[in-house]
This record gives structure tokens, sequence and C-alpha cells, in this order.
């Protein structure tokens, strides 16, 4: 990643003119052409646009969006205010309550986290309804690994949260010298629980006090 790339808007015009990129943009506006397709278009890049590069503290690596209306909006496992909170959402929240007695809160909407700086970033933004992955190897993890590259650069700190297989398989592309990357199982329940137990978000909040930043404050209202 170049250096000098300091917003998403950089990077992101600088990706543009890779034809990756544009074969890429092409591809995606087909789908959303001739399917349903989460998130809504002018969100894809929700998760960038509410947590500016230089706000960032935490990064958290999901795989792609929900596939259910009125689920994904662009932040890896949010959802809108209205939805049904998800099976692996659960499970962060009950982890959250375990590690630091945050109440179970009545719905799934992180923003709340974003707006703090914690990037809620999936790998592969877009997807076509009710298929799980329909929309990966299409250029999309290109897209993303820069970005991982870019927050690498990050003159601060930053803590890497890493669930599941596809998290960890970027652990390389982050300097665990300058960076703290805490790696577990996902947290859907289809990892049988591994997750708990994890303690990640006091594990974050203490590095993040050991270097003079604000720590984050995980409870989510309501």
């Amino acid at each position: 990643m170049n250096t000098t790339i300091t917003n998403w808007k950089e990077l992101i015009e600088h990706e543009a003119t890779k034809p990756y990129y544009q074969s890429l943009r092409q591809y995606v506006y087909g789908e959303y052409d001739n399917h349903v397709v989460y998130p809504p278009k002018e969100q894809i890049f929700a998760a960038l646009r509410h947590t500016p590069y230089d706000s960032v503290k935490v990064v958290i690596l999901g795989q792609d969006p929900y596939i259910n209306v009125n689920e994904a909006h662009g932040m890896a496992f949010s959802v809108m205010p209205t939805a049904k909170i998800p099976p692996s959402l659960k499970n962060i929240f009950k982890e959250l309550h375990d590690d630091l007695g945050c109440s179970i809160p009545n719905n799934g909407y992180l923003m709340p986290w974003a707006t703090q700086g914690v990037l809620l970033l999936n790998t592969v933004l877009t997807v076509r309804a009710k298929e799980s992955k329909s929309h990966a190897d299409k250029g999309w993890e290109t897209f993303t690994d820069q970005v991982i590259l870019s927050l690498n650069d990050h003159p601060s700190p930053l803590v890497f949260l890493l669930w599941g297989k596809s998290a960890q398989a970027k652990a390389n592309m982050i300097d665990d010298s300058r960076h703290k990357v805490l790696q577990a199982p996902h947290p859907s329940p289809l990892a049988r629980g591994g997750f708990f137990g994890c303690r990640h978000f006091s594990k974050t909040n203490e590095f993040l006090m050991q270097n003079g930043i604000d720590p984050i404050d995980w409870q989510i209202g309501g």
C-alpha cells in the first residue's frame, strides 16, 4: 500500500484505476440490475464512511454481508435496528456480557462502535440475497486486502480482531510488533462455542489504554 494514502476516498480512487476493480464494479452493477443484492448499493462502503481512516482504533473482520432482507447495511456483524439479532451477534453480545458485564441489547445495530473507531469490515462487501459467499472471488478480497494493508501502515497502534479462519488468513498482512492481533474461533454457533472466553473486548481496551488511546465503550444501548 502507498503510505501516502491517508483516507478512504484516496484509497478507493487509487484502487478504481486498476483492472481488477473495474471488472469488479462491472460485475457488481450487473448483479444489482438483475438480482436482489445486499446491502443497498448506497451502503456498500458504509463501514469506511462511518469510521474514517484517521479515527480507526479497532478492526473487526467479517466475511460477507447478511443474506436476509432488512439486515445488511454495510458493516460487518451489524444489522438494521429493526432486524432480529443474528446468532453470531447474539454470541458476541454474550461474550461481551461475560467479559465486561455489558447488558444484552435489544437490537444489533453496531453504529455506536463504528463512530468510536471500530471498523466493521467484511472481506467481501456485497452478496446475492439468500446466497452466502455468492460474491466471493470476484475482486472484493483484493480491495479489502488493500484496506487491511493501509491499516497496517496506520500511524497509531490498532487492534485487529480476527474471528474464524477467513479473518485469521489475513494475520500475515499485519505487523504484530506494532499492532495487537487477537484471534478466536468465529462467533457463529456452527463454531461450537469456541469463541466464548476469548475476552477480546477487555484485551482490546487494555491495549488501547496502554498506548494512551481512549478505550471503546462496547455497550450497545437498549
